[in-house]
């Protein structure tokens, strides 16, 4: 299934094997990878990352989506966002997203994030979604808040990093939450209030 997801400034589309250099740009970046037990890359670990993606890509039923995060005006790529189906019985997904330094503060975190819950309520029909945060990283829990996710609560040490364990806060959003949100609302998109951080 291919898919090319619209957003007002920029798109989302498939990962595609020449996007490993793009990928390379930002995932080699020490700043990008601080809150993230990976990186930063090697050319041969971003080549391995796309090549996992298209593997994954090719599974049936497919759990994994990765998306090139493109801007409309120049087709650059710019970062990448992800959603995993966790559980198809449950209708149970996650998001996750990453962007180029040079883009920050621009919105464009929010933009992929929120595009990434309709995606997965309204196109894959899941009824709850979800996002982890490390709890230093303030700026992606200001991204989460700003698409109408509600903080659940503290995960203790669920994840291994390079120098230890990680605690994480937990996101979520409901399907039903999120058809009130897009309630008065023509374009979902609208909702989004751009910041400083994201």
């Amino acid at each position: 299934m291919e898919n090319h997801l619209e957003s007002t400034r920029l798109y989302l589309r498939e990962l595609a094997e020449d996007d490993w250099q793009a990928v390379h740009e930002y995932a080699s970046l020490e700043i990008v990878s601080r809150y993230q037990p990976w990186g930063p890359n090697s050319e041969e670990e971003s080549r391995a990352f796309v090549d996992t993606v298209l593997l994954d890509a090719s599974k049936e039923p497919r759990s994994r989506f990765v998306f090139a995060i493109v801007l409309s005006e120049s087709e650059k790529l710019i970062g990448a966002g992800e959603f995993n189906v966790q559980s198809i019985a449950n209708r149970v997904g996650e998001i996750g997203y990453i962007v180029n330094p040079a883009y920050w503060g621009q919105g464009i975190a929010t933009e992929t994030a929120r595009r990434l819950v309709e995606f997965g309520f309204s196109e894959l029909g899941l009824h709850r979604i979800y996002a982890t945060c490390d709890p230093r990283n303030i700026a992606s829990q200001k991204i989460l808040e700003k698409i109408g996710m509600v903080k659940e609560g503290l995960m203790r040490e669920d994840l291994l990093m390079k120098d230890g364990w990680r605690d994480s806060l937990l996101y979520s959003v409901l399907e039903q939450e999120w058809r009130e949100m897009e309630k008065g609302f023509a374009d979902p998109i609208a909702l989004i209030k751009c910041g400083k951080n994201d």
